[in-house]
């Protein structure tokens, strides 16, 4: 990461605190082994009280209350039968090599681009459509299923569970000195999120079991070293829709000394002849048939940036920002920064429908909020009430729309207050809008296209066929596992990204 790309992220993430102590509450934005894989419209969407066979009955109770909220805080369930298939085929081999009876599996597609996956009590586990398109075979996803496997296998995820427990003296402290909501305050979230992260031993316990587990699954042990290089790669490219600081890297450290400790693991398994590279199971081929035409980056049902606009197709609203701001959308919040002296915070509150914005404004969730500075507003047919808040460094105007049923907000922050200042949150709030056939064609859906190399072709070549971009060079490198001077092979299948 260089200086620059570094000093932007640092702001962003002094923006995200900022705007974050400034609430006194936050919600989240829009709102044999038997192996399953979760479907949109069944699984996460129904609650049973019957616990599979095999299954510890505390253990699936606390996997279960989490799966709902895993599921909305990642975007849904991602849909594509042939890698449903493939996945629980290979959870199926390392669920027998792991030889842990009949205990029954879930296993969670995410629609989102984060480069993750991660286990919870009662055998939840989830893998993204991101760690899906950096993996290059069989063997690379079979990894980060072993290893999330282990985790449960070594009671892993249930020691982590007994951990969060002790946030409720955050909780308290929250609620009963600060006043605040411990569900929805930062500073109860950023308690569990440090809590929710599982040891480095732990870790390297996972890393050792999960390599043991694939390995005996017929699996290529150095899958694990290759995807966690790959995925440190990944991190330092700039790619638009993913959010640095949310993916696998960040509860699963990438350092090399524990790439090298998972080579030195892989060496050991691999000279017990566990594993026969003739006859290899990863099969490259049927993996990259299977994850051809993957979604890939940010997709139009989360929201999508273009240009200066933000555009969610599913919840039927736009809303553009001036020029000199950049425009991020994550999974909790659309932000925006124009220098280091201006930010934006887009988001949604649960706010009862008898209730009037004008009364919602003065709630009390916002600091130093002055009640006399309340104006009732519409535009475009859209309900708004705005109103003005002071801190010792900061100005901040606040917008709440109510928009088909639900409250959405906009909190502008300025380190001075000035007529621009106050023209940009008014034409930002002023552009707020339902979308039209032409806003929804304007969003770009990029996905996984899989190509044959020809005789002559090189790394540049096959990089100038993908579309829509940025550093495409570098992007191919790392979704192919290459390097600058590696040969392109005539007639194998390389990964490209086009737009649709």
């Amino acid at each position: 990461m260089n200086f620059l790309k570094d000093k932007k992220y640092r702001f962003k993430i002094l923006l995200a605190l900022l705007l974050s102590l400034f609430l006194a509450g936050c919600t989240a934005f829009l709102d044999g082994s038997q192996v399953s894989v979760s479907r949109t419209g069944a699984d996460e969407n129904q609650t049973s009280n019957v616990v599979p066979a095999g299954t510890d009955p505390e253990n699936y109770v606390a996997g279960r209350k989490e799966h709902a909220r895993i599921i909305a805080s990642f975007g849904g369930v991602y849909q594509n039968r042939k890698i449903e298939i493939m996945v629980a085929q290979i959870a199926g081999k390392l669920l027998r090599a792991a030889d842990i009876g009949n205990s029954s599996y879930n296993v969670t597609l995410l629609d989102s681009p984060e480069i993750n996956a991660f286990a919870l009590p009662g055998g939840y586990i989830y893998v993204t459509r991101g760690i899906l398109a950096l993996a290059n075979d069989q063997s690379e996803l079979a990894a980060v299923l072993a290893h999330e496997i282990s985790h449960v296998v070594l009671r892993h995820a249930r020691e982590r569970t007994n951990r969060t427990k002790t946030s409720e003296i955050v909780d308290r402290v929250i609620t009963g000195v600060l006043g605040g909501d411990a569900d929805t305050d930062q500073g109860a979230s950023r308690s569990r999120l440090s809590l929710a992260a599982f040891s480095q031993s732990q870790e390297l316990a996972a890393d050792k079991q999960g390599v043991l587990i694939a390995a005996r699954a017929g699996f290529d042990p150095f899958a694990a070293g290759r995807l966690l290089n790959s995925m440190a790669r990944f991190a330092q490219l700039d790619v638009e829709g993913y959010e640095e600081g949310d993916d696998f890297l960040s509860t699963h450290p990438s350092t090399p000394d524990r790439i090298q400790k998972t080579l030195e693991i892989a060496n050991s398994f691999n000279d017990s002849g566990l594993f026969n590279s003739d006859g290899k199971l990863l099969d490259r081929a049927k993996y990259l048939k299977a994850i051809d035409g993957l979604s890939f980056g940010q997709s139009g049902s989360q929201g999508a940036v273009i240009g200066q606009k933000f555009v969610h197709r599913n919840l039927k609203f736009t809303f553009k920002v001036p020029k000199r701001y950049s425009l991020q959308n994550s999974k909790t919040a659309v932000v925006a920064v124009a220098g280091e002296s201006e930010a934006l915070r887009f988001d949604s509150a649960q706010v009862p429908i008898s209730m009037s914005l004008v009364d919602y404004l003065n709630t009390g969730w916002i600091v130093g909020f002055d009640p006399k500075s309340v104006k009732e507003l519409k535009n475009n047919d859209v309900e708004m009430a705005m109103g003005r808040a002071k801190t010792q460094a900061w100005e901040f105007i606040i917008y709440v729309i109510r928009f088909n049923g639900e409250v959405y907000r906009f909190i502008f922050a300025a380190k001075k207050n000035s007529a621009e200042f106050i023209k940009a949150a008014q034409d930002v709030a002023q552009s707020f809008r339902r979308i039209t056939a032409r806003d929804i064609a304007q969003i770009q859906n990029n996905y996984i296209k899989i190509i044959t190399a020809k005789a002559g072709d090189d790394i540049d070549a096959l990089s100038k066929k993908m579309t829509g971009q940025a550093n495409s060079d570098a992007l191919f490198m790392v979704l192919n596992n290459l390097y600058l001077r590696d040969p392109i092979i005539a007639n194998q299948q390389y990964k490209i990204v086009r737009v649709k």
